[in-house]
């Protein structure tokens, strides 16, 4: 599986909105990347749709393949489009440990996945990108445990959503709901992003 290796406060430029919660990408002036940043351009119709979607996709670190293939499986499915592409997205196990505050940024709840510290339901599971659901529990090894501590103290004003169940001296979450679109931290318009792929 192909994944972004490049820079990634070039990504929250050009979305114009921090993709982390890190003072990396918080603390500074989001202007357009490249030496000149904007120069009187003028937004397209076609634009605003695309830096919307391209939000999304840089919020949790996907690739466009896979940001599609769940599009469609939101359609596909029965209700809104928008709020089953939100619970989908929500519900990815980097960004449930993400959610959890055991790690600062998708990228690091990423690599605590594929170097197998995390069981879903009391397994090992490798795949970052695995869908969890109500009932499940999320565990962690106990080698781990330390460095996990150390990140929620960076993290201290963290707040878990209510869709999650979380006990930090056991380490152990639950996942108690499905998640809504108002549980996503940060603004986005799904309609346009929906209607990007039209």
């Amino acid at each position: 599986m192909s994944r972004y290796l490049g820079p990634k406060v070039k990504l929250s430029r050009r979305v114009g909105v921090p993709i982390a919660d890190v003072p990396k990408h918080t603390a500074k002036e989001l202007t357009l990347p490249g030496m000149h940043g904007y120069r009187g351009r003028r937004n397209t119709e076609y634009g605003v749709r695309l830096t919307e979607k391209q939000k999304l996709r840089f919020h949790y670190s996907m690739m466009e393949g896979q940001f599609r293939r769940f599009l469609t499986i939101a359609k596909k499915s029965k209700g809104n489009t928008a709020n089953t592409l939100i619970q989908l997205l929500e519900t990815r196990l980097d960004n449930v440990l993400r959610r959890l505050g055991v790690a600062r940024t998708i990228w690091a709840a990423r690599q605590l996945v594929a170097h197998g510290h995390v069981l879903l339901n009391g397994r090992k599971t490798d795949i970052a990108s695995a869908l969890v659901k109500v009932g499940d529990t999320i565990t962690f090894k106990e080698k781990i445990g330390k460095l996990l501590r150390e990140t929620m103290e960076q993290n201290a004003g963290h707040t878990v959503p209510n869709w999650l169940e979380w006990n930090p001296a056991q380490l152990t979450a639950k996942i108690n709901a499905l998640p809504v679109p108002e549980d996503v931290p940060f603004e986005v318009n799904m309609n346009l992003i929906i209607e990007f792929y039209r």
